[in-house]
């Protein structure tokens, strides 16, 4: 795993960065590990340490939070469960609007949905009605905490958590 999940001293999910920097708060007394990877790095001067999975901030952070989840690609497809809307693929993942943005539809949660690049190419410029298709999944704006719920299930950080009580 290259990534580690950060989590607030409240254990609320804050962001993943990469192992050397989890490591670097680690010894700097700064989180605790909360569940380890199971590799080891070792040095070239002999050290051995463990990779952590999830590391929690020892003092809480305020947070400003946003009223809503910022549009991006991204944030469509953890919406979308990185998978086609369509068909269901998972491979050679696009964003699609619904209604074409020649035809007056904007970028926005209601109007993009993540499709396959076969999918995306047989819809065209045609509403999903138009070119006979039809959505597995309707689009929306996702709430914060569902949008974290989300995040933290792809991460796979939400099993290690209920094991612990925490989520």
């Amino acid at each position: 795993m290259k990534s580690c999940i950060v989590l607030n001293g409240d254990y609320s999910y804050l962001n993943t960065i990469s192992w050397r920097r989890a490591v670097c708060l680690v010894m700097k007394g700064k989180t605790e590990v909360l569940k380890y990877t199971g590799k080891v790095w070792h040095s070239a001067s002999g050290y051995a340490i463990k990779i952590p999975l999830i590391i929690k901030l020892i003092k809480v952070i305020r947070m400003i939070y946003k009223n809503r989840v910022p549009f991006s690609k991204r944030n469509v497809m953890v919406r979308d469960g990185f998978s086609c809307s369509y068909c269901g693929s998972n491979k050679n993942l696009t964003i699609d609007h619904i209604v074409p943005v020649s035809k007056g539809g904007k970028s926005s949660f209601e109007n993009c949905i993540t499709a396959c690049k076969k999918c995306n190419n047989k819809k065209g410029n045609r509403t999903p009605s138009q070119a006979q298709m039809f959505l597995n999944k309707k689009a929306y704006a996702p709430t914060i905490s569902e949008f974290l719920r989300l995040k933290m299930k792809k991460l796979g950080a939400d099993i290690y958590l209920k094991e612990m009580g925490v989520y």
